[in-house]
């Protein structure tokens, strides 16, 4: 019908115009294809089927309510985004994002809406908010001084934030490594020139008392076993530095606290143990608390003498609220206090990282009348390494001549000083101190960095020959530095840079040397030297130097000077290959019978384990089907249980063989620590007394059932006399690990002159019934190719290996079966359930019990580590890498004393001192030599 047809187009048209009016073009084209999809349905229905009568109201209404729902839904917004990024993106402009109007009109309400929420308001601008502003030198200061509450700075911090990774570690922000490439370089400049390291985080504790007071209880804290103690003549003089290791009061061989450094006041006077002497004891900040402690409690020390009172520093709410008060037009705001006077903010906070800033520093006894003084962060400490390390020193530092007014001021000839710091570091007896005070090395400073290098002309021979014969007086060791007054003056009196360019600016002849006069400061410093290796027969004197001890506040004026002359600066990894390759123990990783030293591993190990988890489980490795049990830690407890159990030892002492006897205070040098020959001083009881002694200690040793003895055969401790120590079974160890054939007979001949004893099953058990459970301290270099990484394992070969070895000399090693995971369908399954877990369905307790397991990973308890893999386990490696003085991978660690034996028992002569290494990620065995330096 006509009629019928014009009204469908009427209402059709209609709403066409209501749709596009309330949606946009899209929506208009999506209606009206629909639409028309609906309307040819139903039309061919009427023309298909002539007894069905299609009504057109009706159907318009209908889809007009759909419509309507759909619009709705349009509007809604399902995701995050702004409202202009809903529109295509070649009608999007970059004003759109600040101006409504850009917009179009339908989207403007939207836009309007979406601007009026919080989270899309602008921020309340600071009211400093220029840059200019917020780097003026006041509001810098107080901004540093609020980011180092947590975390201490050093005075060369912000010279290494700009230069190196840093890291926070012990309460302070150290540079870790360079951020450009210095690997080989740094390792050139500790092999030719000289490296420069900040240790100022160190910790210096200061005793006052009588000598014989102090000796006497820090006695108990040590024992002569492991070296010179601070009762050695040369050190007690104040000549030398000496170093050992410190344990819990009458504790020793137990409950070790940390290894120090400690320094002795040069005597005034005739030299009475009743006169009052000062002692500096260094120590590395993860041992201070511990060993701070002890001190306080063997010297009786509760009563704090000073508290730490910190200055108040100006922050920017105070600056805020000044900002309202009217100021003259054209002057400078300043901060000002309450009384008017303009307020200057402290440049450092009062403390160091390893106490709260309102601790006491200071605490005395009195009975004992001694006094304990935390001199953390009041005295700088740097080390320079290298050969020329003393060239450094001689051309940057100049002598500040002081006049000698009464008894107490010190006047030292320089001239013959000078002639120490001329010759090499390493010909300098180990551990020399030297006291100087030098004037402001700024003044010096060149214009252009260059490389300092020794010039033979400047010191005269007779004098250095003199001084290698009848070595260093005390009173070169003399300094002001021990001073608290003179020190706090110094810094105190520090000529500003400004003054300092202010009176350069003033010189007629610009970049001459400027001439303080009167006004030129005099820096009380102490040089320390420190040995290089000592041990073995390879590299001798490598690594040796000088520490340079300043006062406060100094820091940045000597550290450019030391650059300017060619020093390169080293971080802590670093200072992790410098140990390496001297062959000593890393301070505090490689001490793990202390507290700190163990909970460093546990915070290695966290790190370590967080790092494998984040890679996905096929971008990691699967150390239980590499055999590798603790590839994070290592088990040292579990190590010397499971040989202590192999090896079947009964748990009472029989008697002392004549052999024993004979070397029994040898013996326990070894098994108990480094040890040395000592003074009359160090050493008042007879070899007997000793014997008995020792005898005693290992009953109570077996009594209490300790977690470990560590063997350290190289620690700094013990390398002041390396020349003059009787070590008789510390050789014969040293002789067993080295093979008697080729080009080692020399060895062989050489130990039948000092009637060496061989390795046999008696001595074996001798030494194992006292000391079922100790560690040896040994250093591994490999035969062929290969880079040991932390955590290698330490391996006995076995006999076929040796013969292959013996056979194919490019043999590299075996490898080890692959290992089935045993825990891989456990963690399958808890995925299983954890999934009906979370459906609702009930499941037992028990069956969920195992979300200790990770894949890869080897669930504790650990099984026996000695025996899990093909090859028995001997120990593991604490440091190692690829070696660049020779030019072969180099490990260091620890390795059980009753398997070293029972390997050396079992090998062939030529043979003797082989191991394999396989690090924990791989299969493959490598061959390696063991050595225990001596």
């Amino acid at each position: 019908d006509l009629s019928t047809e014009l009204h469908f187009e009427t209402l059709q048209q209609g709403f066409y115009q209501k749709m596009k009016e309330w949606v946009g073009q899209r929506i208009f084209f999506l209606g009206k294809i629909c639409f028309r999809i609906q309307i040819t349905i139903c039309l061919s229905n009427c023309i298909f089927k002539q007894n069905i009568l299609f009504s057109v109201s009706p159907f318009v209404q209908a889809r007009a309510a759909e419509i309507k729902a759909m619009l709705k839904a349009v509007k809604q917004k399902s995701s995050n985004t702004l409202v202009f990024q809903s529109l295509p993106r070649h009608m999007r402009r970059r004003a759109m994002s600040h101006n409504i109007k850009r917009l179009p009109r339908r989207l403007r309400e939207l836009a309007r809406i979406e601007a009026e929420k919080p989270e899309h308001q602008k921020k309340a601008l600071s009211k400093s908010k220029c840059r200019k502003a917020r780097r003026r030198h006041i509001n810098l200061v107080v901004e540093f001084n609020r980011r180092q509450r947590k975390n201490i700075w050093l005075e060369t911090h912000i010279w290494h934030a700009k230069r190196f990774h840093m890291v926070k570690k012990w309460g302070y922000c150290l540079g870790d490594k360079p951020t450009m490439k210095s690997y080989r370089a740094c390792y050139r400049a500790m092999t030719q020139h000289c490296l420069l390291q900040d240790l100022s985080y160190y910790c210096c504790l200061e005793l006052i008392g009588k000598e014989e007071t102090l000796v006497t209880a820090l006695a108990r804290m040590c024992n002569v076993d492991t070296g010179p103690t601070f009762a050695a003549v040369s050190c007690l003089s104040g000549k030398r530095q000496g170093s050992l290791v410190l344990y819990q009061t009458d504790r020793y061989p137990q409950d070790a606290l940390g290894p120090v450094t400690f320094l002795w006041k040069p005597r005034h006077g005739s030299g009475e143990t009743s006169e009052n002497r000062q002692l500096w004891i260094w120590t590395h900040p993860a041992f201070k608390q511990g060993i701070l402690a002890e001190l306080k409690s063997v010297f009786q020390c509760s009563e704090p003498v000073e508290t730490c009172k910190p200055e108040l520093v100006v922050t920017f709410s105070q600056e805020e609220d000044k900002m309202n008060i009217p100021e003259h037009v054209g002057h400078k705001r300043k901060r000002k206090d309450k009384a008017g006077e303009t307020v200057v903010p402290v440049k450092k906070i009062i403390g160091d990282g390893t106490r709260d800033p309102n601790q006491p520093y200071c605490w005395s006894s009195q009975t004992t009348g001694i006094t304990v003084s935390d001199l953390t962060m009041e005295i700088l400490r740097y080390r320079l390494i290298g050969p020329l390390s003393h060239c450094v020193l001689t051309e940057a530092l100049k002598v500040a001549f002081v006049h000698t007014v009464s008894k107490s001021v010190i006047s030292v000839d320089f001239s013959f000083t000078f002639n120490i710091l001329c010759l090499t570091s390493s010909d300098i007896p180990s551990g020399t101190v030297l006291g100087l005070t030098v004037g402001d090395p700024r003044v010096d400073l060149p214009k252009k960095r260059s490389k300092a290098m020794p010039n033979p002309a400047k010191y005269q021979e007779d004098k250095v020959k003199q001084l290698i014969l009848e070595g260093i007086s005390e009173e070169c060791a003399q300094s002001f530095l021990w001073d608290s007054n003179i020190r706090n003056s110094v810094t105190h009196h520090k000529m500003s840079e400004q003054d300092l360019n202010h009176l350069r600016s003033k010189l007629l002849v610009p970049g001459s040397h400027l001439d303080l006069g009167l006004q030129e400061p005099k820096i009380p410093i102490l040089l320390v030297q420190q040995p290089g290796k000592l041990l073995g027969d390879d590299r001798l004197g490598w690594g040796s130097g000088w520490d340079i001890y300043l006062p406060k506040g100094w820091g940045m004026a000597f550290w450019l000077p030391f650059i300017y002359q060619g020093a390169r600066v080293g971080g802590l990894q670093e200072a992790l290959k410098h140990s390496l390759y001297k062959g000593i123990p890393h301070v505090p990783h490689d001490y793990p019978d202390c507290p700190a030293g163990s909970q460093v591993a546990k915070e290695l190990e966290e790190n370590l384990l967080e790092k494998f988890k984040r890679r996905p489980p096929a971008k990691r490795a699967n150390y239980i089907k590499h055999g590798t049990l603790a590839p994070f830690l290592c088990p040292w407890d579990k190590l010397t249980q499971d040989w202590e159990t192999r090896y079947k030892v009964p748990k009472k002492s029989t008697q002392i063989s004549a052999l024993d006897r004979e070397d029994c205070v040898s013996e326990e040098h070894v098994l108990g620590g480094p040890s040395s020959t000592t003074s009359m001083v160090d050493a008042p009881t007879s070899k007997a007394d000793t014997c008995c002694q020792i005898m005693e200690m290992e009953n109570e040793e077996k009594a209490i059932d300790p977690f470990l003895n560590i063997l350290l055969f190289s620690l700094t401790r013990k390398i002041l006399y390396p020349l003059n120590r009787t070590r008789k079974l510390l050789r014969q160890i040293s002789f067993w690990c080295h093979p008697t054939s080729g080009k080692r007979r020399y060895r062989q001949h050489h130990a039948s002159k000092m009637n060496e004893k061989k390795l046999a099953e008696d001595t074996l058990m001798s030494i194992n019934q006292h000391y079922p459970r100790a560690l040896v301290w040994v250093s591994l270099s490999l035969l062929r190719k290969g880079n040991p990484e932390l955590h290698t394992m330490i391996c006995i070969p076995e006999k076929d290996d040796l013969l292959q070895l013996n056979n194919d000399q490019h043999f590299c090693g075996p490898q080890e079966p692959k290992h089935k995971d045993q825990f891989k369908n456990k963690l399958w399954k808890r995925k299983g359930r954890t999934k009906k877990a979370k459906d609702g369905k009930v499941i037992e307790k028990g069956a969920l019990k195992q979300e200790d397991l990770i894949l890869g990973l080897w669930p504790h308890p650990l099984p026996d580590v000695v025996s899990h893999c093909s090859r028995v386990l001997l120990g593991f490696v604490t440091q190692g890498n690829f070696s660049l003085a020779s030019g072969c991978g180099e490990a260091l660690g620890f390795v059980s004393l009753t398997g070293l034996l029972q390997m050396l028992i079992d090998q062939p002569a030529d043979k003797k001192g082989l191991v394999l290494l396989r690090n924990p990620a791989s299969l493959q065995y490598r061959f390696a030599r063991l050595s225990v330096e001596v």
